[in-house]
């Protein structure tokens, strides 16, 4: 029997079909979810349900929506599985991340072609073989988004993870030893830096055959201040923002020029 608490109700994100667009922005943090709708025109509150808040309005005369996801792969995945049901088909996953390569500097964002599945949520959709990939589509959107704003941004592979402290304090963990081992095998492939959702994401979109993407703003890197070399620390995720609302205008002409040539 599936959790609604009324037909047509997703029972976590409290949102109906026609509430979302097919376009959805994706952060974490509910709270920001009003500063990504002050980007849409006619934004309104759709629901505010546990970790989950969305708002939904337009953009280039197209209706677009942000919901709020909570921290980590569950939750993430839990939104993503709902948005679907209730039609919306393109994802761009909006956050922050720890910059790891050292080109990546605070303040920069980091696209994400795909993501290492250190985490558990994707392990229950689909085999550790199957790589979790960004929609490719998606991720030249945001290149596209990122030149067309002027920002400095990095596209390649991140890691996701399901322990924050894991990663900042890995020498005081029971399994130090392969934490260690494991983040010095991501430097040494060149992972550009760490997060904790775009696995999963990438994962459940693959299964329901959606398209998602990601973009992080770079807080700041750990590896920088390991080698001396400058390390500014960035909270303001205004730069990744803009950037997931002009990927999502480029989307839209794309479709619609597509639509015209059919």
């Amino acid at each position: 029997m599936p959790y609604v608490e009324e037909a047509g109700l997703q029972y976590h994100l409290n949102i109906r079909p026609g509430d979302v667009g097919r376009y959805v922005i994706l952060p974490g943090d509910p709270k920001r979810c009003k500063k990504i709708a002050e980007h849409f025109e006619r934004a309104e509150l759709v629901a505010d349900s546990r970790e989950y808040v969305t708002y939904t309005g337009y953009l280039d005369g197209e209706k677009v929506s942000v919901t709020s996801t909570g921290i980590g792969g569950p939750s993430a995945a839990i939104a993503l599985e709902e948005l679907v049901k209730c039609g919306a088909d393109t994802f761009i996953r909006v956050g922050t991340c720890g910059g790891m390569d050292l080109d990546v500097r605070g303040g920069d964002v980091v696209v994400a072609t795909g993501s290492i599945r250190a985490e558990g949520t994707s392990r229950e959709y689909a085999p550790i073989e199957f790589p979790a990939v960004a929609d490719l589509r998606v991720v030249n959107a945001l290149m596209k988004a990122g030149e067309n704003l002027g920002y400095a941004c990095h596209a390649g592979v991140v890691q996701s993870k399901d322990s924050f402290y894991g990663q900042h304090n890995p020498e005081l963990m029971p399994v130090a030893g392969e934490l260690l081992s494991k983040w010095d095998a991501w430097l040494k492939l060149g992972c550009k830096a760490s997060e904790m959702e775009s696995a999963a994401l990438f994962i459940v979109a693959s299964y329901l055959r959606v398209r998602c993407g990601a973009c992080f703003l770079a807080v700041a890197n750990q590896e920088r201040e390991k080698a001396g070399l400058p390390n500014p620390v960035v909270h303001d995720t205004e730069a990744a923002i803009k950037v997931g609302v002009e990927a999502i205008r480029v989307l839209i002409k794309e479709e619609r020029e597509k639509n015209q040539t059919v």
